[in-house]
């Protein structure tokens, strides 16, 4: 038996992270917002809260600790804490038991969601599919409605090493929102059913916020690429060194920036390549960057590359193109979707270090008033299907 609240005039959206969103994750910050604009209210479960987060009221994991007598003093208060919701807790346990779960699973399930058991929110939407894993029964056992949204690492990383993760969730979801139909295709591949109720809303910007000033350089200067991305293998950060070999050898003169970070070894291991090639002084790591520091990088820079292996969709991609910069990407993933090949960018059919260092060489060689007529294109395209207001009305209508 389900037990879903009538939809009152002023809906209640609970969104579920890890942690709020920072400066630099424009997304949930932007689809805050604008639920917000449309009338509608927000709350975020979290594991935390450490950035003091404001936009709208933040619900945080109880504690855990090291001390087993600090640990059972949380405990006993946080379940105390539970007395208000006795008809949530024992929905959720009902529920739990029906899917064989043990009974010192299913406490301590109660002490990691207590903030959502005590949640009176219209629908629980979990911003990554990995974040609904061992919470499936939460949004039913509240009387919500679950949302689940699907990116990149859920669908394309995940899955890997976890084979049938999902199931449970497929069964208990009852609207699912993907950033791209390729992430939606390949959830339906991995047991989604056709028929769930399901939503593709891409991500957006503000061109507002990006003044974008297309920059075209002079056969003589320096080439400025440009790379966002963190250090993981499915971005392709190999490739990318192994196309800044053959541009070196090409004689052209170039600097790669690539914004991002990620996992110390990962780092340590491309810092080695790019070392053993002699590529220092033209493959140069920025790390992680604030928002407005990544734009004005990619605002100076003469082409926009993506090397990854696949992409949901990738907001950088979109951003790059608002600006007005030429972008080249492999052809994989959600990317078809995000640039249109040989209007608003260009598309490698092939995972080759060969073929990227091709068509770099190949944009290179376009007169300007072609390349004028790439950015212009691109600028159009996202600012008349990727705007923030045509993302929160699509987002207002499938809470509706």
């Amino acid at each position: 038996m389900s037990f879903i609240k009538d939809k009152p005039l002023n809906m209640t959206i609970g969104i579920v992270l890890a942690k709020p969103p920072g400066y630099t994750e424009t997304f949930f910050r932007s689809k805050i917002k604008g639920l917000q604009e449309k009338g509608l209210k927000v709350n975020i479960y979290c594991q935390e809260n450490k950035i003091g987060f404001d936009l709208c009221p933040v619900y945080s994991r109880p504690p855990l600790s090291k001390s087993p007598a600090f640990q059972i003093f949380h405990t006993l208060f946080t379940y105390i804490g539970l007395v208000g919701s006795l008809n949530n807790v024992r929905r959720f346990i009902g529920l739990e038991k029906k899917e064989g779960t043990t009974l010192s699973k299913i406490l301590k399930k109660i002490y990691l969601n207590s903030h959502m058991l005590k949640a009176e929110v219209d629908w629980l939407h979990f911003g990554f599919a990995t974040m609904a894993l061992e919470r499936e029964l939460v949004a039913e056992a509240i009387g919500a409605k679950m949302a689940v949204s699907f990116r990149g690492f859920d669908i394309d990383v995940y899955p890997l090493k976890n084979s049938g993760c999902y199931q449970l969730l497929w069964k208990k979801v009852d609207k699912v929102h993907a950033i791209s139909e390729y992430l939606l295709n390949q959830a339906i591949h991995l047991g989604l059913p056709k028929e769930k109720p399901a939503e593709i809303i891409h991500p957006a910007v503000n061109p507002v916020m990006l003044q974008n000033s297309p920059r075209f350089r002079s056969k003589n200067e320096k080439l400025k690429l440009i790379t966002v991305a963190r250090l993981h293998w499915i971005k392709g950060i190999d490739l990318l060194i192994a196309a800044a070999e053959i541009l070196r050898e090409k004689n052209i003169e170039f600097e790669w920036l690539i914004a991002g970070a990620g996992d110390k070894k990962e780092e340590e291991r491309y810092r080695f390549h790019v070392y053993e090639k002699k590529l220092e002084k033209h493959v140069i790591f920025l790390g992680a960057l604030p928002h407005a520091q990544t734009i004005q990088n990619i605002n100076d820079a003469d082409i926009y590359v993506q090397t990854s292996l696949s992409e949901g969709f990738c907001n950088a991609v979109l951003e790059a193109q608002a600006l007005g910069k030429i972008c080249i990407a492999f052809s994989v993933g959600g990317l078809p979707e995000n640039i249109v090949n040989e209007k608003s960018g260009f598309l490698v059919d092939t995972l080759s270090a060969e073929e990227l260092a091709v068509k770099i060489t190949e944009v290179l060689a376009f007169p300007e008033s072609i390349l004028l007529d790439y950015s212009e294109y691109a600028v159009r395209r996202v600012k008349n299907n990727f705007s923030t207001d045509m993302q929160n009305t699509l987002f207002q209508r499938f809470y509706e």
